[in-house]
């Protein structure tokens, strides 16, 4: 069974992991952040880096990636400079680590992107409100939980 990492453990980031690809999440939102720290143990070849969109890192790493962009989607850039998100991000991973290798064939069916990014986009909408909770840290679950 996978360990999850520890919610008191930081993450790596790009300046601990200068050639890793940057995993760019939505740090305030509890699924997105949940899911990041299952992401570490998934990757166990220490391939990424990750970044809350909050952080004024990503603005000042990426200024082409509006704020507006980023709270749609999550965006992964790889070492060349690609940004690859949502259900593309998803795919890339699958490619890319080797825990996720049995994801790669679903993923990859000829033709499902627009499917997968329909799905990705359906529950990305609703993250705060399943992440809902009465003891919500930051307020973000109110702001965005329309």
């Amino acid at each position: 069974m996978a360990t999850i990492e520890s919610a008191d453990k930081p993450l790596p980031t790009p300046a601990e992991r200068p050639d890793a690809d940057v995993v760019i999440f939505d740090g305030h939102c509890r699924i997105c952040t949940a899911q990041v720290r299952r992401l570490v143990w998934w990757d166990c070849q220490h391939r990424l880096a990750y970044l809350s969109l909050h952080d004024p890192e990503v603005a000042r790493r990426y200024p082409d990636l509006t704020h507006d962009a980023l709270m749609e989607e999550i965006y992964i850039i790889d070492k060349r400079g690609t940004r690859h998100r949502g259900a593309g991000a998803i795919r890339y991973l699958s490619r890319r680590l080797r825990r996720l290798w049995w994801l790669a064939p679903v993923l990859h069916i000829p033709g499902s992107l627009p499917l997968w990014q329909w799905l990705y986009r359906q529950v990305a909408k609703r993250r705060y409100h399943f992440g809902r909770t009465d003891d919500c840290d930051s307020g973000s679950c109110h702001l965005h939980g329309k």
